[in-house]
């Protein structure tokens, strides 16, 4: 691939990620086009300089250009893809179309979203190549809240693509004095740690909401995390992608703060309280997460509990019992 600069940032998605990515780019001197389905929530974005329905009290860079219109995106030189991970083949087909006259085919595409298509198994990133395959495809994922990044909190992220190179200069592009970026080439591996972590976070939840404990969080974490890893191995992801800021990172993070919905999905479950009415992208994820294991012969009985809780096979406290009582193992 030839150098580029992306001078030109498209953000699909104008939640409180997508609006925090947009900021994000326009502090790294990008000017930005934010598209949001809502045309009434684009027009107050653009009027009131602010997102106040998904990221109160942030206002958005003077270079972020809101808009609800999707050939906007037409004329950018990249694209943050940050539609909800079930949603993000068929976002990526319309896109498709709405690229398809662009002067500058073949605009790489940048999942945001961390997650596993339901039914079909599918890697995020297979589902855009299949509705999108004139287009690069890139991964961004890693230890970030929202509105940390948003209010330019030091955060680290990493970026992954086949090509080194588009990964580096699409870091590059993104990069500021407080959002640091990392490139790698283990596309897979980055979008296992992403998707696999968000149902761990759950389970994490679940042990905080009952009340078990720290010394259970931390179990949890650790046998969590061989869990991620065992089925990255099996699935072509590499162990020093899983033991950096995409999957180690990001687990950390989302198993003990309420500012993660999956973490406060589980915490409500673990509670005994109702759902909240937006499920976390782990509550999709987890069956098909347990689903492509068995495929592959990996044991994840944490994850097998949380789709179990989820699905209502058991209850929180049933699912905890049946972890204790499994038998006795080594730890390798």
């Amino acid at each position: 691939m030839t150098e580029k600069v992306f001078a030109t940032i498209g953000v699909v998605g104008a939640g409180a990620w997508g609006t925090a990515l947009a900021n994000v780019a326009a502090r790294a001197g990008r000017d930005v086009v934010l598209w949001a389905r809502d045309a009434a929530q684009a027009a107050d974005m653009a009027a009131m300089r602010t997102n106040s329905k998904r990221l109160p009290g942030v206002a958005l860079e003077a270079r972020v250009t809101p808009t609800s219109d999707l050939s906007a995106l037409a004329f950018v030189d990249a694209i943050l893809l940050v539609a909800p991970a079930q949603s993000t083949r068929a976002v990526a087909a319309d896109l498709a179309r709405a690229l398809a006259r662009s002067p500058a085919p073949g605009v790489p595409l940048v999942i945001c979203a961390k997650g596993l298509e339901r039914g079909t198994h599918a890697f995020l990133s297979d589902a855009v190549r299949e509705s999108a395959p004139a287009h690069p495809v890139a991964s961004l994922s890693g230890p970030s809240f929202a509105d940390d990044v948003a209010r330019g909190l030091p955060t680290a992220v990493t970026i992954a693509a086949e090509d080194e190179t588009l990964a580096r200069k699409l870091c590059e592009a993104l990069a500021t004095s407080t959002f640091r970026l990392y490139h790698s080439t283990d596309l897979r591996g980055v979008e296992i740690g992403g998707a696999a972590k968000n149902v761990l976070a759950i389970a994490c939840g679940v042990a905080a909401g009952i009340g078990l404990g720290a010394s259970a969080q931390a179990a949890l974490v650790a046998r969590g995390f061989a869990e991620l890893l065992r089925f990255a191995r099996a699935w072509g992801g590499r162990d020093e992608t899983l033991m950096g800021l995409s999957g180690l990172g990001d687990l950390v993070l989302t198993c003990g703060s309420l500012q993660s919905r999956n973490f406060a999905l589980g915490h409500a479950l673990g509670r005994g309280e109702p759902a909240p009415a937006k499920l976390a992208e782990g509550a999709f994820t987890a069956s098909a997460l347990v689903e492509m294991a068995r495929e592959r012969a990996v044991e994840m009985p944490i994850a097998e509990a949380v789709a179990a809780v989820l699905e209502g096979r058991l209850t929180a406290t049933e699912a905890v019992i049946s972890l204790l009582a499994r038998p006795p193992k080594s730890e390798a």
